[in-house]
């Protein structure tokens, strides 16, 4: 049986709402091949950064975004209500964006088994840094330290026709203040850290990022095309 194959999008760093249209013609066009009954499917893999930016899922309550417009204009951030699921999170400079616009359907079809195989990938990212990460029973990310749980990467995806998008933000060399304008993912009783904050240095991106990527590559067991456009 041939792997799948899935195009990688290098994107560098993008405005979120231009990234989220991005997406959205990716993932509409994948199933709309899929209803039509194409044989060679191509699904996709994009990395990215983004400015200051805060996002609400569906399920999430407006409230948790503490920060007014004035506040959000001082700070220079903006801020989206959009179709994924979970609840308020930030993106940012230093803080690695990964949306996989998969075919569940090449895979698995399995929402949850596809949530934990993020997850691992961040998890051994982590540990190609000699960093333990975590999961916590019926709390969607990956922790640090179980004892005082600090959250350093949070999950959003929307599924159609088993086809993905939205994704990971995982947090390397993030602002960390930009999380006090929020209760992140709606968790009030937990921190939030980062790589640098972890290590007491900043990481290259690009390390992190390629480390990321082979992970999910070999989890997901695809081949991947480089968009040439956009490495």
């Amino acid at each position: 049986m041939n792997r799948p194959k899935v195009k990688y999008h290098p994107l560098g760093s993008v405005d979120y709402k231009e990234t989220w249209e991005y997406q959205e013609s990716l993932f509409n066009a994948l199933i709309s091949s899929k209803q039509q009954g194409a044989s060679d499917l191509l699904s996709h893999l994009i990395t990215c950064e983004h400015p200051h930016v805060f996002t609400l899922g569906k399920s999430g309550k407006k409230d948790h975004l503490l920060a007014d417009e004035a506040s959000l204009t001082k700070i220079e951030a903006k801020f989206y209500q959009i179709n994924r699921g979970g609840d308020i999170t930030y993106h940012g400079p230093g803080q690695l964006v990964v949306y996989p616009i998969l075919d569940l359907d090449q895979f698995f079809t399995d929402i949850h088994k596809y949530m934990r195989f993020l997850e691992e990938a961040v998890i051994l990212s982590l540990a190609d840094f000699g960093m333990i990460g975590h999961r916590i029973e019926g709390l969607t990310g990956v922790w640090i330290d179980l004892e005082k749980p600090r959250k350093i990467a949070a999950f959003g995806v929307k599924s159609s026709r088993w086809v993905t998008m939205h994704g990971i933000g995982f947090n390397v060399n993030t602002d960390l203040a930009y999380f006090d304008q929020i209760i992140p993912c709606g968790i009030s009783d937990k921190q939030v850290t980062s790589m640098k904050e972890e290590l007491g240095f900043a990481l290259n991106m690009d390390d992190v990022t390629s480390r990321l990527v082979g992970h999910l590559g070999a989890l997901f067991d695809f081949d991947l095309i480089v968009d040439d456009e956009t490495k």
